[in-house]
């Protein structure tokens, strides 16, 4: 069974590193929006949702829970693929290590939690 928004919210956000504050703030929103959405006491608009997709960099579709992968989006997503186009092959495989090497280390310190 898919989980819904609220849930999803919540655990992208974590999964981020960010405190409701800190996604607030990405988002535009106050913190209290935050909180509301992922008790469920609220929905967001339809561009609220977006503004919160953004600030996650992934679909809103993911945040709907059509998709089971957080798929890279957003405007961060967009302008690192913009400037990756730009790079020299090994500086591609550069920037690939390091995204490896980050990704790691927010994988284990989420299995720490």
């Amino acid at each position: 069974m898919p989980e819904e928004f609220p849930e999803l919210l919540r655990k992208t956000r974590e999964n981020k590193g960010l405190s409701q504050s800190e996604l607030a703030q990405k988002a535009g929103f106050q913190p209290s929006a935050i909180s509301h959405f992922e008790s469920g006491r609220r929905s967001p608009s339809f561009d609220n949702l977006k503004k919160l997709a953004d600030a996650l960099s992934v679909t809103i579709d993911f945040l709907l829970g059509r998709e089971t992968e957080p798929k890279s989006a957003g405007p961060v997503a967009q302008q690192l693929f913009r400037n990756f186009e730009q790079m020299s092959a090994d500086d591609q495989e550069s920037l690939a290590k390091i995204a490896k090497m980050l990704a790691q280390k927010n994988k284990d310190r989420q299995e720490g939690s």
